[in-house]
């Protein structure tokens, strides 16, 4: 099958591009600039999601995959959040209107999202069913991204809007954690209750392409594990994989100064399932967060 992606060089991205190469898929990439590790078998053409991405990266493809965009987690200042929306949201139309005017559009896109979508809820059980809820930027950002990735169903392409979680692998969120819990000064965020969804790295990408494959899903698509933990448990067997103490508790205080707004979001309580991919066939490789932190830093260590 001829791929074309976004975000290719990414944390994510880049596993995925691996397997669609190991899989015999045909794969042109869409990036600001091409980076000395993407595979001579790869095309590649320009595309900074400011404008509409060159036809000649589409003509073919008969599935994109669109995973680019600035990085959410990073302090939001004004000149941030301006840049996360336009490259997410904008960055979205602007490959929606290049799909609009092909002889011959993909059958199937493969967006990124976010289960920032639900917002702050508590204990409660999130599907892809529930609501979307919070007045947060986050919430309010993945609501327009992802209206603008649907807009492709009125093309007759088949949209998935992966909403992912925590992703855990070599790098991403687990990569700015593990420092102070391998000095055995890691805690526990705020009360700890809160709720965390994450996904391992190696299932992340593996609902890529599932995704791309499977005819039958379509629409919201949460790309979490079927068994979330709360900030607590988490943080008890990150410690317990690194054979340390996690005694220092995160105070939201100092969280807000680290932060700023963006805390909102470290805080949120977000206890998310895959109903929709696990109803679809799906099997997760890593469905219990202790197997999936020993893989992860066996890899690493």
């Amino acid at each position: 099958m001829n791929v074309t992606m976004t975000g290719a060089s990414g944390f994510l991205g880049s596993r995925v591009i691996q397997k669609l190469l190991d899989g015999g898929h045909s794969v042109h990439v869409l990036g600001r600039k091409q980076t000395a590790d993407l595979p001579v078998s790869v095309a590649f053409s320009e595309w900074n999601t400011a404008t509409e991405p060159p036809p000649e990266s589409l003509a073919d493809a008969r599935a994109v995959i669109h995973l680019a965009g600035e990085p959410v987690a990073q302090r939001w200042t004004p000149e941030t959040k301006l840049r996360i929306r336009n490259s997410r949201v904008e960055g979205t139309r602007h490959l929606i209107n290049a799909l609009s005017v092909l002889p011959r559009r993909p059958g199937v896109l493969v967006c990124a999202s976010a289960i920032g979508i639900y917002g702050s809820r508590g204990d409660e059980v999130l599907a892809e069913s529930s609501s979307a809820g919070g007045s947060d930027f986050l919430s309010r950002l993945v609501i327009e991204w992802e209206n603008a990735a649907q807009l492709g169903e009125a093309l007759g392409i088949r949209v998935v809007r992966l909403r992912l979680g925590v992703v855990l692998g070599q790098g991403g969120a687990l990569a700015k954690m593990l420092p102070p819990f391998r000095l055995g000064v890691g805690g526990r965020i705020g009360s700890g209750r809160q709720w965390m969804s994450w996904i391992h790295i190696e299932d992340a990408a593996n609902l890529v392409l599932f995704a791309i494959e499977n005819p039958l899903l379509h629409g919201p698509v949460n790309a979490t594990a079927p068994n979330p933990v709360t900030n607590r448990e988490f943080t008890r067997e990150l410690a317990a994989a690194l054979h340390r103490p996690a005694v220092l508790p995160v105070p939201r205080v100092a969280l807000r100064l680290l932060f700023g707004e963006m805390s909102d979001v470290v805080l949120a309580s977000q206890r998310v399932v895959p109903q929709s991919a696990e109803r679809a066939g799906f099997h997760f490789q890593y469905p219990e967060l202790a197997p999936a932190l020993a893989n992860v830093l066996a890899r690493r260590d």
